[in-house]
């Protein structure tokens, strides 16, 4: 695929929606028939700037394509999708399954806590006898990230954990697995998504990020726009915004405490920021959830 064409593929949060992360999670579950219905059950090639995708197809037929790789599936299956791969989807209409999404920080993490990163190289396993096991682990996150209870989140992460385990354990077990290696800029970028979750409080300059990459901010800037669509300043911002977004939903904290705890001189400045991000102050944003 030639830098022209990479270029010209949308990146998107969700397929077909350009606007930010709809929710406070890092996490996004859906079946499959829910969002490709709405496309003719065709999913085109786009790619997701900081999201990591794990699809399961239950039963029906599909056409998965991950940078250039098709895997023509018939029978139970799982599909990872790395951050900024290019990727497009085709099911038959009795296709049953379901997508996961995972914001990267959220991987980050819980890869750190494995000691593995299972979920940085597209693959895709065929389930044969363990289709039982991983089917009632997405119905569980499913049902989990539907219904939200006592401990939805922990719960939530303890789901993915058990995932991400079975993901590395398989990839482990697959003998001439081919990795894909990803390209200096997407490696660049997926350093700066891990930087930036450790640093996002303190908000640091594009300068600083730069340097330790070891590149110009303004190669970082170029990067950020060509594999994620935004710049880095945004991307700063998102996830500013995002961390914002959870402490006012799942904490008692007053908006002047989320300010505090984000790093904000003052409340009266993260408001601001937060109205241009969210088009409501925090407080209507808490009163509306």
């Amino acid at each position: 695929m030639t830098k022209a064409v990479i270029n010209s593929v949308p990146v998107f949060k969700l397929y077909g929606e350009t606007a930010a992360w709809p929710t406070p999670d890092l996490i996004h579950c859906e079946s499959i028939a829910e969002r490709s219905r709405l496309h003719d059950w065709q999913i085109k090639p786009h790619r997701h700037g900081d999201l990591v995708q794990v699809l399961y197809v239950g039963a029906g037929l599909a056409e998965l394509e991950v940078e250039g790789q098709v895997n023509r599936v018939s029978q139970a299956s799982l599909q990872v999708v790395p951050a900024l791969s290019v990727h497009g989807f085709g099911f038959s209409e009795d296709v049953q399954g379901y997508i996961l999404s995972l914001a990267q920080p959220l991987v980050d993490m819980l890869s750190t806590a494995l000691e593995s990163t299972p979920l940085a190289t597209a693959a895709c396993y065929e389930l044969g006898s363990q289709r039982g096991d991983v089917n009632a682990l997405f119905e569980s996150i499913a049902q989990e990230y539907s219904e939200p209870a006592l401990g939805r989140e922990v719960m939530l992460q303890s789901l993915i954990s058990a995932l991400l385990v079975w993901v590395a354990r398989r990839s482990q077990a697959v003998d001439g697995n081919e990795a894909q290696i990803p390209d200096r800029g997407r490696e660049h970028l997926q350093r700066f998504t891990h930087l930036l979750e450790i640093h996002y409080r303190a908000h640091r300059p594009i300068e600083f990020y730069a340097s330790e990459l070891g590149i110009s901010a303004a190669h970082l800037n170029a990067l950020c726009r060509r594999l994620a669509g935004q710049s880095a300043l945004q991307l700063i911002n998102q996830r500013l915004l995002l961390e914002a977004k959870r402490s006012l939903v799942y904490t008692a904290m007053t908006v002047n405490q989320v300010s505090d705890s984000l790093g904000f001189s003052e409340p009266a400045y993260f408001s601001r920021f937060f109205k241009r991000g969210c088009g409501i102050t925090p407080k209507a944003f808490r009163l509306q959830r």
